[in-house]
């Protein structure tokens, strides 16, 4: 049977066969099919000394500092990088994902060395980032595919703590735009990490869900049935209380009410899959929950059909205690070579053609 491609478009026996919610029907039908991903970059700083003295990380990633962070060091780091960006979401859609989240950035220009990286420069990627206040000096963007996403506008919400004046984290950004035409909210978040415990650090996550919360509810006043994505390295399973809870969260689709978000992460973590392993335990911290307007059965336009873990074996430690771990670029102080701390993790939208 002949197939025809078209821009994330995949037609004929490829989708009909691999997307199950057509399995059913009496007739092939032909869909759009949408990638969108996120991925922890792990530190990805440039060489050069930001002299911001509020930044606590700056002069470890530089040449001179304990890190010995160098040109060479940080162009193999952009490489390893590109090489799992390039291979995101290519088993359904050859041009990959069509917008990508990233946390751990140090600035703009780190992502503009990374889009311009030989194994993904042919798409084009443009950026939107806003600077963080952030201690560590890292900041979240978004990534994304001209040729299928247009910008219509961008902002930030910085997370402040009433008890806490000298609280600094990552601003989450919001990026509002039209995928293949369709409008669509996309928040990127990298919320406050477990630093001192995690029941200790437990209310900052909780307020970050709490703004999180707060940004959907505002688009959801002005549009009822908006298509938003919020995704982020959350510092919580999808269990967590700032996820179930503050976030308002279900891990069934069918079961999810109009004032809740559907989680299909909740269900990989119950079966022991993670994004990232700390002291011989797999969490799942890294996350891309949808709106109601994404998880009907309407194909008409674009909806939820899958979520996946990227964690092919040579991102992984290969031997050691830590074996199947994510290959990180320092493990031990030592450099390594690798890619980062964390898994991606990737949701595909289909439409009907």
């Amino acid at each position: 049977m002949k197939r025809i491609i078209l821009p994330f478009i995949l037609l004929t026996s490829f989708v009909y066969s691999s997307i199950s919610v057509v399995a059913q029907e009496t007739e092939k039908k032909e869909y759009y099919v949408s990638g969108i991903g996120f991925y922890n970059l792990e530190n990805l700083f440039d060489t050069i000394l930001d002299l911001d003295p509020n930044k606590i990380l700056q002069d470890d990633f530089t040449p001179e500092g304990p890190k010995a962070w160098t040109s060479e060091r940080y162009h193999e780091k952009l490489n390893n990088l590109a090489r799992v960006i390039s291979e995101l979401g290519t088993e359904i859609s050859p041009d990959g994902v069509a917008i990508l989240g990233v946390s751990e950035v140090e600035n703009k220009e780190v992502l503009e060395d990374l889009v311009k990286e030989e194994k993904i420069k042919s798409r084009n990627y443009q950026i939107v980032h806003h600077e963080s206040p952030d201690r560590r000096g890292i900041d979240v963007g978004f990534l994304y595919n001209p040729n299928y996403f247009k910008v219509e506008s961008s902002q930030t919400y910085a997370l402040k703590m009433p008890n806490d004046s000298n609280f600094f984290t990552r601003d989450q950004l919001v990026v509002n735009g039209y995928l293949n035409g369709e409008m669509i909210h996309v928040i990127v978040a990298h919320w406050p990490s477990r630093s001192g415990g995690e029941k200790r650090s437990a209310p900052k996550r909780n307020a970050a869900g709490e703004l999180a919360r707060t940004i959907i509810d505002s688009i959801q006043n002005v549009e009822p049935d908006a298509k938003i994505l919020f995704m982020g390295d959350l510092n919580d399973d999808p269990i967590n209380a700032s996820v179930k809870k503050y976030l308002n969260t279900s891990a069934v689709k069918e079961e999810t009410q109009k004032d809740q978000l559907y989680n299909p992460w909740e269900n990989f973590y119950k079966k022991g899959i993670g994004t990232l392993a700390y002291r011989d335990t797999w969490n799942l911290f890294d996350q891309i929950i949808l709106s109601p307007g994404l998880i009907d059965d309407d194909y008409s336009t674009f909806k939820f059909h899958s979520a996946k873990v990227y964690n092919k074996g040579y991102m992984k430690q290969s031997s050691g205690r830590y074996a199947g771990y994510p290959l990180r670029s320092y493990a031990g102080g030592a450099y390594t070579a690798g890619y980062s701390d964390h898994f991606p993790v990737y949701v595909f939208l289909i439409k009907e053609k």
